[in-house]
Formats: structure tokens, C-alpha cells, sequence
């Protein structure tokens, strides 16, 4: 079938679309049921936009395991606040998630903003659970 993108909209006051960033790292683990290559494609550019409150670094979700991506907005794009929304596996969310965005800020210096989806997402298939815990980090 076809493919999409699993997309990160910034959407201005005035309701238009600023930016739009398509995730370029997939979760794809095979162990856990989640393979998200078997329905979306990666993105292929860093997007960071300017925003009233600075310049946004934005990213998606397992993006945050690759630090060289918000090194990149940082220090090339000069972006300040980084975005992370994201879906959390619980396993993975309570070993990892919160050392993984402090790390973010504290090796950009970037104020880090994480929206995380909590909780069931379906009732059937593979009745995937997040972690939740969406979490904003200072420098």
C-alpha cells in the first residue's frame, strides 16, 4: 500500500502552516511489534522555524535517540527551544525518556519541550500503550 509520512505541523496564530518536519529516523522494532517503516517513509531535512518565543528545533519522537540531529538544529540552525512529541513505548518511556531530553538541552543548551502521548491507542492489533510524561526541560 502506500506510504505517508509521520509529520510534525507548526501552525501560526492565524491558523497557517509554518514549517512542517517529516521524522527521518523510524522506530522499527520487530521484537516489540512495531515496525513503523511498513507504513511511513522517512523525512530527509532538519526544520527549524522562528516562533515568537525563538527559533524552534523541530523533530519527532525517536528522533531524540540521535543526538547529532539536535546538535545540527542548535549550531547550525540556531534553533533554541527543541520539540519532541512523542509516543513512548512504557518500557522504553520509564527507562529512558526523561534521560534522553535532559541530555538534548544540556548538550545544545536549548530549552527542550516534549507533548507525550499517554495510554492506550487502540483496542485491537497490537493494543499499543505510551508512556506518557510529557516533560519541558531548561539548559
Amino acid at each position: 500500500g502506500e506510504k505517508i509520512y509521520n509529520a510534525h505541523l507548526i501552525v501560526d496564530d492565524q491558523g497557517e502552516i509554518k514549517a512542517h518536519y517529516r521524522k527521518i529516523h523510524l522506530y522499527d522494532c520487530p521484537m516489540v511489534g512495531l515496525v513503523e517503516s511498513k507504513q511511513a517513509m522517512p523525512g530527509e531535512e532538519l526544520v527549524a522555524v522562528d516562533s515568537p518565543v525563538g527559533i524552534l528545533g523541530v523533530t519527532v519522537c525517536y528522533d531524540v535517540r540521535f543526538p547529532e540531529v539536535y546538535q545540527k538544529l542548535r549550531f547550525l540552525h540556531g534553533a533554541q527551544i527543541l520539540l519532541v512529541p512523542s509516543a513512548f513505548a512504557v518500557k522504553t518511556g520509564r527507562a529512558h525518556w526523561e534521560t534522553l531530553l535532559r541530555s538534548r538541552a544540556i548538550e545544545t543548551q536549548c530549552y527542550v519541550l516534549a507533548a507525550a502521548q499517554a495510554g492506550q491507542h487502540n483496542t485491537e492489533g497490537n493494543k499499543r500503550c505510551s508512556y506518557g510524561h510529557t516533560l519541558a526541560v531548561d539548559p
